[in-house]
């Protein structure tokens, strides 16, 4: 069984912001498949579903972003997933816009979710989907840009690197080894 688990925060005010992209891979994986998150527990939404001959857990932690934790380790708990079985897509600062980067591995670089994640399981070594987001202008605060939408000039970008990273994730559920995954993946 495999874990994928897109980070964001919950409502509508924040749906189409940087700081959603884990949500928006994850809506493309499910939309893709004709997947739906139908239950609420754990404190996030989820879908359980059969996907290239394996069962796949689709998370969204209901929990805003820097209580991420909270969801995933119980749910991995619950159903007895091991930390090489998960993958996390989140945004980052750090990758110019659309840039996506994967990593078996590593710190938190200063991303709440991942801090909360990596606390909660006790361990950094697990999948994870680094997905570019830019750094904002000197005059706008990290927590206003993170918290905006994508400019315009983005979306034709932003909505190419949601698709090659839920590609990136059906090989992984597929059978290929992470390892490979990056290698084909990471520019």
């Amino acid at each position: 069984m495999k874990l994928i688990v897109g980070l964001g925060n919950p409502g509508r005010k924040y749906k189409k912001t940087r700081h959603n992209i884990g949500f928006m891979v994850v809506d493309e994986l499910l939309s893709r498949h004709g997947f739906k998150l139908n239950k609420k527990k754990f404190n996030g939404e989820y879908a359980m579903e059969n996907l290239a001959g394996e069962k796949v857990i689709f998370l969204e932690p209901q929990t805003y972003m820097n209580l991420s934790g909270n969801a995933v380790r119980p749910l991995m708990e619950y159903f007895s997933i091991e930390p090489e079985d998960l993958l996390v897509i989140y945004d980052d600062l750090d990758l110019p816009t659309g840039k996506i980067r994967l990593r078996a591995k590593g710190g938190h670089g200063g991303h709440n979710g991942m801090r909360s994640i990596i606390e909660h399981l006790g361990t950094k070594e697990f999948n994870r989907i680094r997905f570019g987001v830019g750094r904002p202008a000197n005059t706008v605060a990290v927590v206003d840009y993170v918290l905006a939408d994508f400019a315009k000039a983005e979306r034709d970008t932003i909505k190419q690197s949601i698709a090659k990273s839920a590609d990136a994730c059906e090989e992984w559920v597929a059978g290929k080894k992470f390892i490979d995954v990056m290698n084909d993946y990471n520019e």
